[in-house]
C-alpha cells in the first residue's frame, strides 16, 4: 500500500511540475522571441531562425529558475492536495506531514541530480549553438569574445572594418600563439601572427611578430610590435564570464583545461558550487513550500499563503544575488557565497518542519 501511495503522490507532483515548467518555457520562448526578432530585424532571414535560437536559449534559463519553479509547483500541489481533502485521505493510511514532505523533497533532490548529469550537458550544447549562430550575424556588435576548445576568439569592429583575433591560450595577462585577421570592406588585408602578447593595457605589446600585408604581398618580422585593440585583459575576462556553455560534467572533468584556456578559477569554483547546490536547493524549496501551504486546513488562508510565498520567493532571489555580490567583491568566499542562501533557507525549514509535523 505504501508503494501505491508513494507512486500516487509522486505522479501527481510530476504532473503539476510539468505544467508549471511548460508555462515558464512558453513564456520564456515568447519573450525571448521578441528580442531575437528585434536583433534580426534588419536582416532578410526566415522567422524560423529566431524561433530556433529562442528554443536553444530558454532551456538554460529554465534550469537557472528551476528552484523557483519547483517552489511554485510544490506550493500549488500542496494547496490542491489540501483543498481536495486528499491530504486527510493519505493521513488515514499513517502518512504524516513529515513523510509526505520527505517523499516529494527527495524526489526533487533526485530531479536536480538528473538535471545536472543528463539535461545540463544538453542545454550547454544548445547555448553553444545559440552563441555560435548569433555570432555569425553580429556584424554590428563592437566586441564579441568567446572561449572554447579552439582557444580564445575576439571580434572587434571599427570605422575601417573589423578584426578577428584568435589565441591558443589566455594565461595571466598574456595571450599565447596569436593570429589576427584584419578586414576592410569584408576583404582580408592583413594577417598578424605572434608568439605572445601582453594585454594588461592598450596598446598590446607583442613579441616575435610576423606581419603579412596581403595588399602589398609582403611579410615583415618584428621582435616587438604594438597593436591597438578595443580590449584589455580585464575587459576580455569580464566578457566571457557566462559559463552556461560549459556543462557540469565538463567543469568537473576538464577543470584544468578550462583554467589553462583562461577561465578564472574563482569563477569555475563558483559555478561548480552553484550547480552542485541545485539538488539541495530543490529539496529545500519543496520543504519551504510545504511550510507555507499545509500548515493549516482553512481554505480561506490560501490567498494569504500564496502571497507570502511569492514575496518569500522574490526575497530569496535577491538575497541570493546579494550573497553572490559579496562573493565577487571578496567580502566572503565566492564559493561560500553560493551556499549562504541555502544554509539560511535550511535553518528556516528545519524550524518550520517541526511545527508542521505537530499539526
Amino acid at each position: 500500500m505504501n508503494s501505491i501511495l508513494n507512486k500516487y503522490l509522486i505522479i501527481k507532483y510530476i504532473k503539476v511540475t510539468s505544467i508549471t515548467i511548460l508555462i515558464f518555457l512558453s513564456l520564456g520562448v515568447v519573450l525571448n522571441l521578441f528580442e531575437e526578432i528585434e536583433f534580426f530585424k534588419n536582416l532578410n532571414l526566415p522567422l524560423l531562425l529566431p524561433v530556433f535560437l529562442s528554443l536553444s536559449y530558454v532551456p538554460t534559463l529554465i534550469i537557472e529558475l528551476l528552484p523557483f519553479i519547483i517552489f511554485l509547483s510544490s506550493m500549488f500541489y500542496f494547496l490542491h492536495l489540501r483543498s481536495s481533502k486528499d491530504l486527510l485521505s493519505v493521513k488515514t493510511f499513517g502518512y504524516s506531514n513529515m513523510k509526505i514532505i520527505l517523499i516529494l523533497s527527495s524526489f526533487s533532490f533526485f530531479l536536480g541530480c538528473f538535471v545536472l548529469l543528463v539535461l545540463n550537458p544538453f542545454t550547454s550544447t544548445l547555448v553553444k549553438y545559440y552563441e555560435t549562430e548569433k555570432a555569425q550575424y553580429s556584424i554590428d556588435v563592437d566586441h564579441l569574445v568567446s572561449v572554447n576548445r579552439n582557444g580564445v576568439w575576439i571580434k572587434e569592429t571599427d570605422d575601417m572594418g573589423y578584426k578577428i583575433i584568435n589565441a591558443e591560450n589566455l594565461k595571466n595577462d598574456n595571450l599565447e600563439k596569436i593570429s589576427i585577421y584584419i578586414f576592410n570592406n569584408n576583404k582580408l588585408i592583413k594577417r598578424i601572427e605572434s608568439e605572445t602578447a601582453l594585454i594588461n593595457s592598450n596598446p598590446w605589446r607583442m613579441r616575435n611578430v610576423y606581419v603579412h600585408d596581403l595588399v602589398k604581398n609582403k611579410t615583415v618580422f618584428k621582435e616587438n610590435y604594438l597593436f591597438r585593440s578595443n580590449n584589455t585583459f580585464d575587459k576580455i575576462n569580464s566578457l566571457y564570464k557566462n559559463l552556461n556553455t560549459v556543462s557540469f560534467l565538463d567543469l568537473i572533468l576538464n577543470y584544468s583545461k578550462l583554467a589553462k584556456k583562461g577561465y578564472s578559477k574563482k569563477l569555475l569554483d563558483a559555478r561548480i558550487n552553484e550547480l552542485s547546490s541545485l539538488p539541495v536547493f530543490l529539496f529545500l524549496m519543496v520543504v519551504l513550500a510545504a511550510i507555507f501551504t499545509i500548515g493549516s486546513l482553512k481554505y480561506k488562508q490560501n490567498f494569504y499563503y500564496v502571497l507570502i510565498s511569492i514575496l518569500t520567493c522574490v526575497a530569496i532571489y535577491y538575497f541570493k544575488d546579494l550573497s553572490i555580490a559579496l562573493g565577487k567583491t571578496e567580502k566572503i568566499s565566492l564559493g561560500f557565497s553560493v551556499w549562504v542562501p541555502i544554509m539560511v533557507i535550511g535553518l528556516f525549514c528545519s524550524i518550520g518542519v517541526i511545527q508542521i509535523n505537530e499539526k
